[in-house]
């Protein structure tokens, strides 16, 4: 390809890279750093900081955990269906991904809340309304609201492998006198399991900077650095200097993990191709 070819290709994206990326990141470096770094040593000496970074990992190691054993069940299922009955599932189960925080915050409200019709359902059969629907504005409630939108990102991630993958092969197993369980755990986990770490970090990633649902359903009730951030830049916040550098230490959060995840990946991959 020539190179003036080349950079006709590249421009658009160049240009999307830096103008809503990189000029958006300067700007908020810029602030961050307006005041030699003390930004940083504010935040980082705040005891509310560490309260809420706390409160994020454990918010993202729960959600996480919990949509990746449903994401990888669901994948599992859909990769022994027929094609035709898989793309239509499939179609429905990454319906979620077009949904706003918001809007799923909401959906959740209309389902578990007070009022709420699955509420509503086991209020008739004892259940109390109240104290059911108070588990949905609580952190636990957080995690099971969030995994609404990562269970799909789990089975779109782990199914191309789970389709790819010889059952011939635990059949081979299990005829040399292993048990399902065993065969499972030592041929077919091991090859998942990359995809599954990779997985695991891309939504951990989006459980740590998401706000929008935690937003509508906890309000500021509940201590994770998405919502100090998003109170330190409401009407209430006056030191910009210190969100920024919140946001910063956020973003690098989400960028670490992610990138954690891509390594391994990467490394697998060339395990394999050694293997080869």
């Amino acid at each position: 390809m020539r190179r003036g070819t080349f950079l006709i290709l590249v421009a658009p994206g160049a240009a999307l890279f830096a103008f809503f990326f990189l000029l958006p990141l300067a700007a908020v470096s810029l602030d961050a750093f307006r005041e030699g770094g003390s930004a940083f040593g504010r935040v980082l000496g705040s005891d509310l900081f560490w309260g809420g970074l706390r409160g994020t990992i454990v918010l993202a190691a729960t959600a996480s955990v919990f949509s990746l054993a449903v994401g990888f069940a669901v994948a599992l299922h859909l990769s022994r269906l027929r094609e035709s009955t898989r793309t239509i599932l499939v179609f429905f189960i990454a319906l979620p991904l077009t949904f706003s925080g918001l809007i799923v915050a909401y959906g959740f409200i209309l389902s578990y809340g007070r009022a709420g019709f699955v509420t509503q359902i086991l209020a008739m059969a004892g259940v109390d309304a109240a104290e059911f629907s108070r588990l949905l504005y609580s952190p636990q409630g957080l995690a099971f609201a969030s995994s609404y939108y990562l269970i799909p990102r789990v089975v779109m991630l782990l199914m191309p492998v789970l389709i790819n993958f010889d059952a011939g092969q635990l059949a081979a197993a299990e005829s040399l006198g292993a048990t399902r369980g065993r065969a499972v755990r030592d041929i077919l986990i091991p090859q998942v399991l990359p995809t599954a770490f990779t997985a695991f970090c891309l939504i951990a990633a989006v459980v740590i900077g998401a706000y929008g649902t935690a937003l509508a359903l906890v309000g500021t009730q509940v201590n994770i650095l998405p919502l100090q951030l998003y109170s330190m830049i409401s009407e209430t916040g006056s030191d910009f200097a210190a969100a920024a550098a919140l946001s910063l230490l956020l973003m690098g959060m989400c960028s670490s993990v992610m990138a954690v995840g891509e390594i391994v990946a990467a490394r697998h991959e060339r395990q394999d191709a050694h293997a080869r």
